[in-house]
């Protein structure tokens, strides 16, 4: 028997045991809360979800492990040998923490509690599950995992430690979770006081910022500014992609040609309503066709040109998207 053969023997009994596996599971579960016995409908949609759950969760676990250990290579390979501070929370704790020589991974956990507690509030049980889990992995890692000393140029510690940290944000995010509470807090206040979270976000470290430069130094509160800017920047990156979202609506009178050019030569999708078109207050009123698409920033020159082949008096409003759920946009490659 070739090594080929019983590699697919291995690979497909693993399969069958965990099709077996799961079955067991779902009806033991199904028993257990005297139900009447699934169908096998039933039985195979309660197996995709547990599958689907599995894949969730592993890959939550992944990207929050991950974040750990970016945002603790920025702590301690950047920002802590030269007393740098970040925005947050987190800017709270190193802030605490130079001041006052108490431990930054102690700081980490006490700072964030509160926050962990208003989430639990204002976003739910799970939410504040894994964020306690993730700060308190981001305390064990940067207690317990020994990270070099990579420089100590000034300019370089600001850029790189805000990189790292705020990619380790942005991936425990993308889990499920965060690492910096003031956001959790920034949420909560928005409903509160009808404000932008971005506000608050901003608001809270000019409050920290200001803090440091009394209790540091001018230089090393400008300096953390800079990691700030660096690590937010990161964080929409890493969130978002470089793939950004454009939703594009499109008005003329070439209506047909440019919604087919779009599923054949851009492969996207459409979505077409109908509105009226007028002219100031009395004038010309007319129903007009709409197109609506969505495609990637780096699809927007193509899409451009070739409505300028079909109608060069097109009207094309186009606005930025944060993420899309369905539809052809993720299941389609990009066409050039």
């Amino acid at each position: 028997m070739s090594i080929e053969n019983v590699r697919f023997e291995a690979d497909e009994t693993v399969s069958i045991c965990m099709k077996k596996l799961l079955r067991k599971i779902v009806v033991h579960d199904h028993r257990r809360s005297k139900k009447e016995p699934y169908s096998r409908y039933r039985i195979a949609k309660q197996i995709k979800q547990l599958r689907r759950d599995i894949w969730n969760n592993t890959r939550s676990f992944f990207f929050v492990t991950a974040g750990i250990f970016s945002a603790a290579f920025g702590l301690k390979g950047f920002l802590l040998p030269n007393n740098f501070i970040d925005g947050g929370a987190t800017g709270i704790s190193l802030l605490i923490a130079e001041v006052s020589g108490v431990s930054i991974s102690i700081l980490l956990l006490l700072v964030n509690i509160p926050f962990v507690l208003l989430g639990y509030k204002a976003i739910g049980k799970q939410f504040a599950i894994r964020t306690m889990l993730a700060i308190t992995g981001l305390a064990v890692c940067v207690a317990l995992v020994q990270f070099p000393d990579v420089t100590d140029e000034k300019l370089l510690v600001s850029v790189f430690g805000g990189f790292f940290l705020g990619a380790g944000i942005g991936l425990s995010i993308r889990g499920g979770a965060v690492m910096d509470g003031t956001e959790v807090l920034a949420i909560f206040l928005s409903r509160k006081l009808q404000t932008t979270i971005g506000d608050i976000i901003t608001l809270v470290n000019i409050v920290v910022f200001s803090i440091a430069a009394y209790l540091l130094s001018v230089d090393t509160a400008l300096y953390s500014i800079i990691t700030y800017l660096a690590a937010s920047r990161t964080l929409d990156f890493v969130i978002e992609g470089i793939e950004e979202y454009m939703g594009v609506t499109i008005i003329s009178v070439h209506t047909e040609k440019i919604r087919q050019m779009i599923i054949d030569v851009m492969g996207r999708g459409v979505t077409v309503y109908t509105g009226k078109r007028g002219y100031g207050k009395s004038g010309e009123v007319k129903e007009r066709d709409i197109i609506f698409t969505v495609i990637t920033r780096l699809e927007l020159s193509k899409l451009n040109n070739e409505i300028e082949k079909i109608d060069r008096n097109a009207f094309i409003v186009m606005s930025s998207i944060r993420d899309t759920r369905g539809g052809m946009i993720k299941k389609r490659p990009l066409k050039h």
